[in-house]
């Protein structure tokens, strides 16, 4: 564990004895690796074990043995609402290019919008060189809201990138605007010659599915599809299994209702428009998910894990229909924004309620 405020660099603190979560594989050991973050938002792992770790409020930090450093050359963001520094994502290909991707919230003019930035971290992990935005959304408003801005990488290389309807909610279903869409780019932001709108007038060409509320969780499986949880409104949280020019709906359809009670759209299901695999109600607020691998749990093989960040747990999904059939709850699990397989199996997540990053094993 590591403690204390965030610096160029942060002594070593005692360990804090491991936790428990009791679970269907038998007791599991919850081990705190850092704490005293500031609204963790997302983390990746560098290949020689070490932790990246975004701060909303703009810090890039690193963990590693047993000492956090502040990364300097971080983009300057616009803590604005919901947004700031927000996901981190360390490339495959990383020990030949050390690239690095962060999405962020960046100002325009009076306004923000959600941005992917790339960079390249030094040789000792501690600069980010040759930082440059590839990827401002369009339009730039004044909401604070539902900047989406996780980042997956797909198989071929390609970015991946969640946006949120930034509270706009018809814009969601306009291929004008980025918002309430997932983007699919090549790896300096250029647009692929086969995404599904890269030939059709007026359309953003790096679209690759529409009709999202504010999806916050982006992965993909080991079979090369892609998933996202997203939040609805008052009920309505969905996992959608992601296609090729596809439109999930929102707002024309939803299992949720306006904050006020009311009724969203056309009801629950229109032809043409994507089903969810699986829906909360009440929302459970997601965040990010992944599909593990079955290292640590064979069990668990396949099973899609998602952070909630309302009711503080690990909901757990498995079958080919999509059930949730456990709930990983602990002290440990309050708010969880983010989590990641690590290499060795093990599942890390971060919790913004006690501001620290927790690692669940065997």
């Amino acid at each position: 564990m590591l403690g204390g405020g965030v610096c160029a660099l942060v002594a070593s603190a005692e360990v804090s004895p491991a936790q428990s979560l009791t679970s269907s594989q038998g007791t599991l050991r919850v081990e705190q690796m850092v704490d005293g973050l500031d609204i963790p938002w997302g983390f990746d792992f560098l290949p020689d074990g070490s932790v990246v770790i975004s701060q909303r409020s703009g810090d890039l930090l690193l963990l590693h043995a047993e000492q956090l450093l502040k990364i300097k050359g971080a983009p300057k963001v616009a803590e604005n609402g919901q947004g700031g520094l927000l996901d981190v994502m360390v490339t495959r290909d990383f020990a030949k290019t050390r690239r690095v991707y962060l999405s962020y919230v960046k100002q325009v003019g009076r306004g923000s919008a959600t941005a992917v930035a790339v960079a390249q971290l030094s040789r000792r992990n501690t600069v980010l060189q040759g930082l440059r935005d590839i990827f401002v959304a369009a339009p730039a408003t004044t909401s604070g809201r539902h900047f989406g801005a996780r980042l997956a990488e797909g198989p071929n290389g390609r970015i991946f990138v969640s946006l949120g309807d930034r509270g706009d909610r018809p814009s969601a279903q306009s291929l004008a605007s980025h918002n309430g869409s997932i983007l699919r780019m090549n790896p300096d932001g250029s647009v692929p010659r086969d995404n599904p709108f890269f030939r059709q007038k007026g359309a953003q060409p790096l679209i690759w599915s529409y009709g999202h509320r504010n999806p916050q969780g982006l992965a993909f499986g080991r079979d090369g599809n892609l998933w996202s949880a997203e939040h609805g409104a008052r009920g309505g949280d969905e996992v959608n299994l992601i296609k090729r020019g596809a439109n999930y709906g929102w707002p024309i359809i939803s299992y949720g209702r306006h904050y006020s009670g009311l009724k969203i759209g056309e009801g629950t299901e229109k032809a043409g428009l994507e089903q969810p695999h699986y829906h909360w109600d009440p929302s459970i607020a997601p965040s990010n998910l992944l599909i593990y691998s079955g290292k640590m749990w064979p069990e668990w093989q396949g099973d899609l894990l998602i952070g909630s960040l309302k009711f503080d747990y690990i909901s757990r999904l498995s079958g080919s229909d999509l059930t949730e059939v456990e709930q990983l709850k602990s002290d440990q699990t309050g708010r969880i924004r983010d989590l990641h397989e690590a290499p060795d199996g093990s599942v890390w997540f971060a919790s913004e309620t006690d501001g620290a990053l927790y690692r669940l094993s065997r």
